[in-house]
């Protein structure tokens, strides 16, 4: 007989809680660009975990930070004759994603010590929840790793550390929507096995695509070709003009020409697969899955629009957070879609099970 998971209560309290952390993850990834975009990033100039969770408190503490900002390339480069007041704007940015950044790991690592002293996490529950929490904690590492990237001899973080700072924390968000989903009751869906194919790859490319999107914003590549569809006067620019650095693979992350055609042809590419995972799932007849396609298509869609007009605009703040924050919804559809699709063996794990006919 067919059967579905029948979550129990601590599960619910589970589930509850990691959405919390995903909603808190997502917004860190936006006040990350916000950060971003307002060149605040560097603006605090040493990593202290715990004591940096205070601000500057009075006059003499905040002229100390900025003299410590006066020290590094980007202010005698970039905002030279900066004054206090300025600093501060910036100041407050780069310290609210810092907060925030705390705040989750505090907001992840007590409730979770709390089920675990409760005895209601399964043994592979606990193991995926241990590893989402170090990742976590390289997390941290990492972002200081970026920022560390742009103290010395640069104006600007490192877009390889900032694209893998970006990456590796929709990874987390990724895996706790997964793990979300794979608590909740859940109907074995009959699929095509080319539909659990699709949804997958769609994962990957999903994924790259943010890391390209990545590669733009570390290299401002948004503020130049800003003309659609041709990019750099056609199609499909030069090859002299995409593979001029040396050795050639440097100019998948250092040219901006080519940074920015590569996020494009790759938009194209999951623009055209999520059409067509949709079609064969609403002909394929694939019940729920057909409606998870059609949504992540219209997600991709807005998606698709926005990045055009954030490029056309000159990336102006408003939408270019709106079009993060549409990734970051195309990403939470995409897993849940790869997870709908793959409910069959996670279905049939469970210990627990109720018949699909007396399923909620």
């Amino acid at each position: 007989m067919t059967t579905v998971s029948a979550p129990t209560k601590s599960h619910r309290a589970v589930r509850w809680w990691l959405i919390s952390v995903a909603v808190l993850i997502a917004l860190m990834v936006l006040v990350g660009g916000a950060t971003r975009l307002t060149e605040s990033g560097l603006s605090i100039v040493e990593w202290k975990p715990v004591t940096g969770t205070m601000p500057p408190l009075s006059a003499a503490q905040w002229t100390d930070a900025f003299e410590a900002y006066k020290k590094i390339p980007q202010y005698r480069e970039l905002n030279a004759g900066m004054t206090l007041s300025e600093f501060k704007e910036i100041f407050w940015w780069e310290w609210s994603h810092r907060l925030l950044g705390r705040f989750i790991g505090v907001a992840y690592l007590l409730p979770f010590l709390f089920f675990l002293w409760r005895g209601g996490l399964s043994g592979e529950l606990r193991r995926r929840l241990w590893f989402l929490f170090a990742l976590g904690g390289l997390q941290g590492a990492v972002g200081w790793w970026m920022v560390a990237s742009g103290l010395s001899e640069r104006i600007e973080v490192s877009q390889y550390r900032l694209a893998t700072h970006l990456v590796l924390a929709l990874l987390i968000f990724a895996g706790i929507v997964w793990t979300v989903r794979r608590l909740a009751e859940r109907r074995p869906i009959v699929a095509p096995v080319r539909l659990r194919l699709t949804s997958a790859l769609l994962v990957v490319v999903t994924f790259v695509q943010i890391y390209f999107g990545a590669l733009v914003a570390g290299l401002r590549a948004g503020r130049a070709y800003n003309t659609w569809p041709e990019i750099d006067g056609a199609f499909i620019p030069s090859a002299d003009r995409l593979w001029f650095e040396t050795p050639w693979w440097r100019n998948l992350f250092d040219n901006v020409l080519t940074v920015q055609f590569e996020h494009r042809m790759t938009a194209y590419a999951l623009f055209v697969l999520a059409a067509l995972h949709a079609f064969d799932a609403v002909r394929s007849r694939a019940g729920s899955a057909a409606g998870g396609a059609l949504w992540l298509f219209a997600a991709v869609s807005l998606q698709a629009v926005l990045g055009i007009l954030t490029l056309l605009n000159q990336v102006p703040i408003g939408l270019a957070l709106a079009h993060q924050a549409v990734a970051i919804a195309v990403l939470t559809l995409v897993v849940i879609q790869a997870e709908r699709l793959a409910s069959r063996q996670s279905a049939q794990a469970h210990p627990r099970a109720v018949p699909i006919g007396q399923a909620g």
